[in-house]
C-alpha cells in the first residue's frame, strides 16, 4: 500500500513512524513533513489547506490511502476532495469535522445525541457574554467557537481576563467549568462501526504543576492507572457511539478519527470538546503501545469496512512524551534556533526512548527550530516510573537554546 500523510507536527510523526513499521506499507510520503519526517519518508512540498493540490500530489504518487492529520485541512475540505477524486481518504468530510470546527455545532450534536457535557452559552455580543459569565461565576470557562490550534481556551477566576478574551472572538462558547481529571480517548470510526483506541491524558499548562497558559499540550502519558477499567466501554456507549450515530442522522456521517476530551467529574463522564483529528501529543503515546499494524485499520475506515476489523491489539507497557518547546512558548516562541543531541538520542537511547519532531526544518546538516513546540521525547517502559526515566534521560540530552519542558509529567500517576 502506498500512503500519503497530510501535516508536518509531531503527530504526523507518530503516524509516520508508524506506518514505516507496517509490513503493508510499501511506499510512504508526507506533505509538506518535517527534518524527522524525512527520516521515515519521502517529503512534497504542498499547500495543506488546497484540496486540488493534495490530489494532484496523491494522484501522481498513486497513493492508495491519504490520511490528513491536522484539523486546518480537514475543515478546510481536502478529505472531501481527495474522496471525490476517488482516492480512500482517512479524515472527516468538511460538514462533520465542523464537530471540532465550530463548538456551537458540537454542543448542538451533543445534545441531539443526549451526550453528557457542560451546560453552556454561544454568545455573539457583549451584553451575552456579561450574562453568560454572571450566570456561571468563576472558575470561567471561555472558549473561541473556531479553530484556535489548542490555545483558544481560557479557564481563569480573573473575571476581567475571561470577558477580554471573550470580546476577542467573533462567537464564543462560555460554559460550567467541569471538576475532576481530564482524559482523552480517540475512536477510529467509519460513519457507522466505532472502534475505541486506549485513553490517555495530556497536559495543557505551560508549566509545572498545571500554572500557566495554555498551550497545544506539553506532554501525555498512557495507560492511566487511575482510570475505571470500564472507562473506554461506558464512553463508547454514551458518548462516541450516540455522537457518531446522530452525524449519520443528520446525514454528515462522520468517519476518520473522532477525540474525545472528557472530564471525570464528581456527577460522571462529561464530554469538554471534540475533536475530528488525532490529538497531540496523546497520539505519540497511543500509538507507542497499538501493536495491531495501523495502515489496514485507517484503510478500513476509509473504505467503510471497520466492522471487517479484527480487535485491537496492545502493548501491556506505558507510554510517555514530553514536549521540548522553543522560548517564549505559547506566546510569540523564537525559531531558527540549532538542535543538538539528536543524533545521541537515537545511538544512546533508540528504541526505547525517540523523537518524535513537531516544529523541525533541515539547514543544511544542521536540524533548526521551526516552531513553538519544537520535539517530542517519547518513551516506553514496563510501567509509567520507567516510561518517564527513559522519557526525561533522552530530553537530557537534547539542547536548544532558551528551550523549555514540563518536569513533571505523568510524575503523580507514576506514583500513585
Amino acid at each position: 500500500m502506498k500512503v500519503l500523510v497530510i501535516g508536518g507536527g509531531a503527530r504526523e510523526h507518530a503516524l509516520c513512524r508508524s506506518l514505516s513499521l507496517d509490513p503493508d506499507v510499501t511506499a510512504l510520503h508526507c506533505a509538506p513533513g518535517n527534518a524527522g519526517i524525512a527520516e521515515v519518508a519521502e517529503l512534497h512540498p504542498v499547500d495543506q489547506l488546497d484540496g486540488d493540490a493534495v490530489v494532484r500530489l496523491a494522484t501522481r504518487l498513486g497513493a492508495e490511502l491519504v490520511v490528513v492529520g491536522p484539523e486546518a485541512p480537514l475543515v478546510a475540505g481536502v478529505a472531501d476532495a481527495v474522496r471525490a477524486a476517488g482516492v480512500p481518504v482517512f479524515g472527516p468530510s468538511r460538514e462533520a469535522a465542523r464537530l471540532e470546527g465550530s463548538k456551537a455545532f458540537a454542543k448542538d450534536v451533543m445534545a441531539g445525541a443526549g451526550v453528557p457535557t457542560a451546560r453552556s452559552y454561544v454568545c455573539t455580543t457583549p451584553e451575552e457574554i456579561d450574562e453568560a459569565l454572571d450566570a456561571f461565576g468563576a472558575p470561567y470557562v471561555v472558549k473561541d467557537d473556531g479553530l484556535a490550534a489548542g490555545k483558544g481556551v481560557v479557564v481563569t477566576d480573573d473575571l476581567a481576563r475571561a470577558r477580554e478574551h471573550a470580546l476577542a472572538c467573533d462567537r464564543v462558547v462560555i460554559e460550567e467549568f467541569l471538576d475532576g481529571p481530564e482524559v482523552s480517548l480517540f475512536a477510529i470510526t467509519d460513519g457507522t462501526t466505532v472502534l475505541p483506541l486506549q485513553p490517555a491524558q495530556d497536559f495543557k499548562r505551560a508549566l509545572d504543576g498545571d500554572e500557566g497558559p495554555n498551550t497545544g499540550g506539553m506532554g501525555a502519558y498512557s495507560p492511566l492507572p487511575w482510570a475505571d477499567p470500564k472507562l473506554v466501554e461506558e464512553v463508547l456507549g454514551t458518548v462516541l457511539q450516540p455522537t457518531v450515530d446522530e452525524l449519520r442522522r443528520r446525514g454528515t456521517p462522520f468517519s476518520g478519527l473522532l477525540y474525545a476530551g472528557l472530564a471525570i467529574t464528581g456527577r460522571g463522564v462529561r464530554v469538554i470538546e471534540f475533536n475530528a483529528r488525532f490529538g497531540d501529543p496523546e497520539t505519540q503515546v497511543v500509538l507507542a503501545r497499538l501493536k495491531t499494524p495501523l495502515a489496514g485499520v485507517l484503510l478500513n475506515s476509509a473504505n467503510g469496512t471497520l466492522d471487517d476489523q479484527a480487535p485491537l491489539s496492545w502493548s501491556d507497557e506505558a507510554a510517555v512524551t514530553v514536549v521540548v518547546a522553543s522560548h517564549n512558548y505559547p506566546d510569540t516562541p523564537r525559531t531558527g534556533d540549532p538542535i543538538e543531541g539528536l543524533a545521541e538520542v537515537a545511538e544512546r537511547d533508540a528504541p526505547l526512548a525517540y523523537v518524535l519532531h513537531a516544529g523541525t526544518k533541515r539547514d543544511g546538516d544542521a536540524v533548526l527550530s521551526a516552531g513553538g513546540r519544537v520535539l517530542s521525547v517519547t518513551a516506553t517502559g514496563t510501567d509509567l516510573a520507567q516510561a518517564r526515566e527513559r522519557a526525561y534521560a533522552a530530553v537530557g540530552r537534547i539542547r536548544l537554546d532558551g528551550s523549555q519542558h514540563r518536569t513533571d509529567i505523568a510524575r503523580k500517576a507514576a506514583e500513585a
